[in-house]
């Protein structure tokens, strides 16, 4: 019997990316701090210093491999989802940050192989059956198509999850399960 397919993304969803860099923006640009709750959209170019674009406030070499794990359940419950699915991990990376985020997911996930790593923004082009993301520009067309979602609640998502009522996930804790529900899946 074929595995149901799981598609989660790395940044914001199972590790801090805008928290570890506005940490960044704030030692470098201490004249204008950033806070998490003010991250309302992707477009934070109003908030930020006029010298940290978006290629210096994501840019800092080495960036991608310092992130923190989003919590201390996720990397036993990617494990659980990994025995039980077929698990692909989709990223958003451009050419420079991709064996910084191949190098993190080694560190902390060494049990996905290489095959499993999938760099692509437009998520929706692949074919999976569930998405775990951040990002509702590849939450919203993953649901129109009629797949499976769950949300990782931020604050640049609040609005999209209201309108769409996505089903969220706020901590890995117990997830293995919380999919299993939501895939409806017996047995797995």
């Amino acid at each position: 019997m074929k595995k149901p397919i799981i598609a989660v993304d790395m940044d914001d969803t199972i590790c801090h990316l805008v928290k570890r860099a506005i940490y960044h923006n704030n030692l470098n640009f201490p004249t204008h701090p950033l806070r998490y709750e003010d991250m309302i959209h992707w477009d934070t170019s109003h908030l930020r210093h006029p010298e940290s674009t978006h290629d210096v406030f994501y840019g800092r070499p080495g960036l991608f491999e310092e992130l923190e794990l989003y919590d201390e359940y996720v990397v036993d419950e990617m494990r659980k989802l990994n025995d039980a699915y077929d698990v692909i991990v989709v990223t958003a990376a451009e050419p420079r940050t991709v064996v910084e985020k191949w190098n993190w997911l080694q560190q902390h996930m060494p049990f996905i192989t290489a095959e499993q790593f999938i760099t692509c923004k437009r998520k929706n082009l692949l074919g999976f059956d569930l998405l775990i993301d951040d990002g509702a520009h590849n939450l919203i067309p993953a649901h129109e198509d009629g797949k499976k979602v769950i949300c990782i609640p931020h604050p640049w998502n609040i609005q999209e999850r209201e309108r769409y009522n996505f089903p969220l996930m706020s901590s890995w804790k117990e997830a293995k399960a919380y999919i299993d529900e939501v895939l409806q899946v017996v047995g797995v």
